[in-house]
């Protein structure tokens, strides 16, 4: 009999679909904000999201390893969650360059503080058998809010005739829920982290713990990550090709209805089936995304390139997450979200503002050649890794 979900697990996915309502709704509109409202460049644009991203990550590392510490991951993931939900009022209230950037950084903090504790405790309480159905469910739960947020964007700019500051208000009433709900239903467990004994949250020692296989997987997070830069770019090109201003979050809700979709059932075949084919179709998804991006021409082939976008994030979020996990010894698990955070957020900033930049100065088709490019190669690794446990 196959062994139920942790109730522990539901209570995180409703978290982030509240949270990601919140955010999706704000971040649906926020590159067109940015470069329409504000009057940024796509270069400026694509270094604030790598650099929010990249804040993320670095977060993660010294959350994930402090959970390890402490035996305890419920303060930290509520941390993060109420720090996100605080900055959310700066986003209408942001006139220039450096709110933006300041309210960006400050809200990605909290997505970094909670977001190798959340991992870690879904592991800790999740029997191994079941761990990809897991992950996939609160992703599931996760993307359902990322596409339901830019729906309440699209209908929220036309209640409100097209005021996009009035749209990020009413988008810090989820953020709230999402906070109540860590409170009341996220129940924490102790873990097999060390408490008590004097050591200090950070101990370069424990790296040595973490076997090749799990380097290996951070190398292939990396270049994954350079493959797969901000999801503003979507929106960026989707407006390019025609998309009015208005129906700008319809990208995101392109994308995020598919992901949503196939990210239970494919948390399903990873606990059933070999990593390396679905990481393998996960990047030809991904690869043939970035031709239909690069190469067609029209609102139909850019939001063929969108869905294929999403179909490959179905394929492949949850799974790292799984691998992640199965790599890394109980004590140390949050640490080992953390690390691998840590580089692919690295990873992120080097993408967005490479694509940023190769979109402002040679052609937005350009952009997403490079990507294409960065997804061929880490499916050439998969291939190379394939005989090793880290993508078997």
């Amino acid at each position: 009999m196959t062994a139920r979900i942790p109730r522990t697990v539901i209570a995180l996915g409703l978290v982030s679909f509240f949270m990601d309502v919140s955010s999706e709704t704000i971040h649906g509109l926020l590159p067109l904000f940015m470069t329409g409202t504000l009057g940024m460049s796509v270069a400026l644009v694509g270094l604030i999201d790598g650099v929010a991203e990249s804040t993320a990550s670095i977060s993660k590392v010294f959350s994930g390893y402090i959970s390890d510490r402490i035996g305890r991951r419920k303060p930290l993931i509520l941390l993060g969650y109420g720090l996100s939900a605080v900055t959310k009022p700066l986003f209408p209230l942001a006139g220039g360059v450096g709110a933006i950037l300041f309210a960006r950084f400050a809200d990605r903090v909290g997505k970094g503080i909670r977001g190798a504790p959340r991992d870690a405790l879904i592991t800790d309480v999740t029997p191994p058998e079941i761990r990809g159905r897991a992950f996939g469910l609160r992703q599931a739960m996760d993307t359902v809010g990322a596409f339901l947020g830019p729906l309440l964007a699209l209908g929220l700019m036309a209640l409100f005739a097209g005021d996009m500051r009035a749209v990020f208000w009413v988008a810090t009433l989820p953020a709230v829920l999402a906070v109540g709900c860590v409170l009341l239903g996220v129940e924490d467990q102790p873990s097999d982290g060390v408490r008590g004994k004097g050591r200090p949250p950070i101990d370069l020692k424990d790296l040595r713990r973490f076997d090749t296989g799990f380097w290996l997987l951070v190398a292939l997070g990396v270049v994954f990550t350079l493959a797969r830069f901000s999801e503003g770019f979507l929106v960026l090109k989707a407006h390019a090709e025609g998309l009015p201003i208005m129906f700008a979050p319809l990208v995101l809700v392109a994308l995020n209805v598919i992901y949503s979709a196939g990210a239970y059932p494919s948390g399903v075949l990873a606990d059933r089936m070999s990593a390396t084919l679905l990481l393998v179709l996960g990047l030809a998804a991904l690869v043939v995304a970035d031709l239909v991006l690069a190469l067609g021409h029209g609102l139909s082939a850019s939001f063929i390139g969108i869905g294929l976008w999403g179909v490959h994030m179905a394929l492949t979020q949850g799974l790292l997450s799984k691998l992640v996990a199965d790599h890394a010894p109980p004590e140390l698990r949050g640490s080992a979200f953390g690390l691998f955070n840590l580089m692919t957020g690295l990873a992120m900033l080097l993408a967005s503002l490479t694509a940023g930049l190769v979109w402002d100065q040679i052609s937005p088709s350009a952009t997403f050649l490079v990507g294409a490019g960065f997804a061929g190669l880490a499916g050439v690794m998969v291939l190379v890794q394939a005989r090793r446990p880290t993508v078997a």
